[in-house]
């Protein structure tokens, strides 16, 4: 489990642009949208531990974006030429919105590639016929990544709870099956290192016949432990040369993320997949409004991009 035994000090994270310290935070400029992404809703079947969006069974602070609020992103996308190659999804578990083929199907009818992160579970299992016939018709341009949290079942489930391991499994098995891109993501909350676990992955692939690779980076990504709470350091404009980092390589320098909060009149944009609750990060409506410098004024962005390493898109 993560360390919480030292809290956040309260000075920190306050001013857009100047740390506790009194020195200049780091911000990222928008290089090139590269992957959109929407947050489909967040609720989810299951509560995992320490999941960095809060999702639950209970959890509808966002609300599930319809297919109505999704395709004027995407013509806005053509209409002003952005240069958008992915379009991706998120929830909560995005397979809970009854839109959610419907908005595959029109991604990829634009001509995009589509990236869902899913735990693969009932929900998804429910979708199967719908599911199975757009990956027919767009061989190969949906990627389903599916949360495995660890590569044994009792530290899986130690997460995502009691019995969550066979119906993941099931999820797993029948996407090996369909003419999509297949990846996953797990956690390093324990004590392995990385070569320790991406060999306890490839002994899963190879048992239930699962062709991932686990040396491949982008098939199976692993993330680190999140918590706000937890004590970080602020990232300043020196920390990108003192860690010989470019804020170019950071996910907000090539992603927004579309939410929807609950009892809104319409969707905003955020910078990216972690902050899809805090208000001040909110950067309008369109793409075009979002397109400015974003402040890294958030335990996350320094915990989990810049000194955890680490993106929810594919490269």
């Amino acid at each position: 489990m993560p360390d919480t035994s030292v809290a956040l000090d309260p000075r920190k994270f306050r001013d857009p642009f100047v740390t506790a310290n009194g020195e200049q935070r780091a911000a990222v400029a928008l290089k090139h949208l590269r992957t959109l992404w929407f947050n489909t809703g967040s609720l989810c079947n299951i509560t995992c531990v320490n999941c960095y969006m809060d999702s639950s069974p209970k959890n509808d602070a966002l609300a599930y974006l319809t297919i109505g609020e999704f395709e004027p992103y995407l013509n806005e996308v053509r209409d002003t030429g952005l240069k958008v190659e992915e379009i991706a999804f998120t929830g909560g578990e995005p397979f809970m919105n009854p839109d959610m083929v419907a908005m595959i199907d029109l991604a990829c009818a634009r001509g995009f590639e589509v990236l869902v992160l899913t735990n693969a579970m009932k929900p998804m299992l429910n979708k199967r016929k719908p599911l199975a016939d757009v990956l027919a018709r767009y061989p190969g341009q949906v990627t389903l990544r599916i949360s495995i949290d660890h590569f044994t079942q009792v530290q899986h489930e130690e997460i995502r709870g009691a019995l969550s391991w066979s119906p993941m499994i099931e999820g797993l098995r029948w996407l090996s099956g369909q003419p999509c891109g297949l990846a996953v993501a797990g956690r390093t909350m324990w004590a392995e290192d990385e070569a320790e676990s991406r060999a306890g992955y490839a002994a899963l692939f190879k048992a239930e016949g699962i062709g991932i690779d686990a040396a491949d980076r982008s098939r199976l990504v692993l993330f680190p432990e999140m918590d706000a709470e937890v004590d970080v350091q602020e990232i300043t404009t020196n920390c990108w040369g003192i860690l010989d980092i470019s804020p170019d390589s950071m996910m907000c320098a090539t992603s927004r993320m579309v939410v929807k909060r609950k009892g809104a009149d319409a969707p905003a944009v955020v910078p990216c997949t972690l902050l899809p609750y805090d208000p001040a990060f909110e950067m309008g409506q369109t793409l075009a409004e979002s397109a400015g410098d974003v402040q890294l004024n958030h335990p996350h962005c320094a915990r989990f991009c810049v000194l955890g390493g680490a993106s929810c898109s594919p490269d």
